[in-house]
């Protein structure tokens, strides 16, 4: 009954009329990933709100000053409603014998890319996640996401205080159930197939590998805010059938990536438009944490070594040298080249014209049905 009246919705009406678009005062309930490390670029955040649904600014990297520059350039660029996605700190415990065994590990590479210097690894701390809060206050953003856990009460408030919209990351119904008694408006259900960062935080990721047509109406069923979808999301069919499981929008990175105004390598880029639906892997040799991406010599070689590398963000720093230099150099091979599961090929588009053919294949399928 429950499917019957979701399908029904969905085709008497405008599929993307619901709570999301009018919660988040946007038209289509589109959202671009906050990719971190310059992807999301002002340029792209804009577009994506400028066609109407809702940009992201992937700001998990970023200090404060250029988090700053970032927001302030999109403003500039649209006054349509956009977000900022953010990390949740994590501090694991520097184990010096670990990260000297990492870079030992990583010497060869390093070697051959003409890198002289090995990163230092300093005591991490909350001050920055702290100063970009004060920061997407300051500047009224209209929408602050998580990723990698859920930030304290007393942070959710003051954003909720300030009229801004929180959005929270889950990878299974525990985590959702969590994002919801902290006090999240929306949560993301993060399916198996999604590329990039893992937002696990409860538990082992391997017990969180749940692909997205079985986590959304799992979540659905056991939380009373709006979920959203993302995973393998690619076109208006990955968009109607997650609304059909009760999803009230969708979530998609990879879909971007490729786009005209992403920030991303060229090389990311072609990887991606070039790949085929096997080459994804799930890995942890970049960063200390479970990330999908395509399967490189670096993975290969590394792989043997994942279960005993530093933690995130360890183990990303380690590496942030290696993959910027094998860039410059033309390297794919090592560099980080993040990618969802469906990774359907395209020629590059504006993400205006993304947004424009979602919609319009949407509501052809719809037209189909009717």
């Amino acid at each position: 009954m429950i499917l019957i009246g979701i399908y029904e919705r969905v085709t008497t009406s405008l599929w993307y009329e619901n709570e999301i678009s009018r919660s988040l005062q946007i038209k289509y309930p589109i959202i671009q990933a906050g990719m971190a490390g310059g992807v999301t670029t002002p340029e792209l955040v804009a577009a994506v709100s400028n066609a109407k649904a809702l940009g992201t600014l992937g700001a998990g990297y970023m200090d404060a000053e250029q988090m700053r520059k970032s927001i302030q350039k999109i403003k500039h660029l649209t006054d349509h409603p956009f977000g900022v996605n953010v990390f949740v700190p994590e501090t694991p415990h520097i184990i010096e014998e670990k990260v000297n065994q990492a870079n030992e590990w990583l010497r060869p590479f390093r070697e051959q890319l003409n890198i002289d210097e090995k990163p230092t690894i300093d005591e991490l701390n909350h001050s920055l996640f702290e100063k970009q809060i004060d920061i997407i206050v300051e500047e009224q953003v209209p929408v602050c996401s998580f990723t990698f856990g859920v930030p304290p009460k007393e942070i959710i408030h003051k954003l909720k205080e300030a009229n801004i919209k929180v959005i929270g990351t889950a990878t299974t119904v525990e985590e959702a159930i969590i994002n919801e008694t902290y006090g999240m408006d929306i949560v993301v259900a993060q399916g198996s197939e999604a590329g990039g960062h893992r937002g696990t935080f409860m538990g082992p990721a391997e017990n969180a590998m749940i692909g997205t047509m079985a986590l959304v109406p799992q979540m659905v069923d056991h939380v009373n805010i709006p979920v959203i979808a993302a995973g393998g999301i690619m076109d208006g069919r990955g968009v109607l059938s997650t609304t059909l499981l009760g999803a009230q929008g969708v979530q998609m990175g990879t879909a971007f990536v490729t786009s005209l105004e992403s920030g991303a390598k060229s090389q990311h880029k072609d990887a991606i438009i070039n790949s085929t639906f096997d080459q994804t892997i799930i890995t942890s040799a970049f960063s200390g944490k479970p990330a999908r991406g395509i399967q490189n010599d670096f993975i290969k070689q590394m792989q043997q070594h994942e279960n005993e590398l530093p933690a995130y963000p360890l183990q990303n720093t380690l590496t942030k040298g290696i993959r910027k230099e094998a860039a410059k150099q033309n390297r794919a091979e090592w560099m980080s080249l993040w990618c969802g599961q469906n990774p359907q090929p395209r020629q590059q588009q504006s993400a205006r014209d993304i947004i424009v053919d979602i919609v319009s294949q949407s509501d052809q399928i719809i037209n189909d049905l009717k």
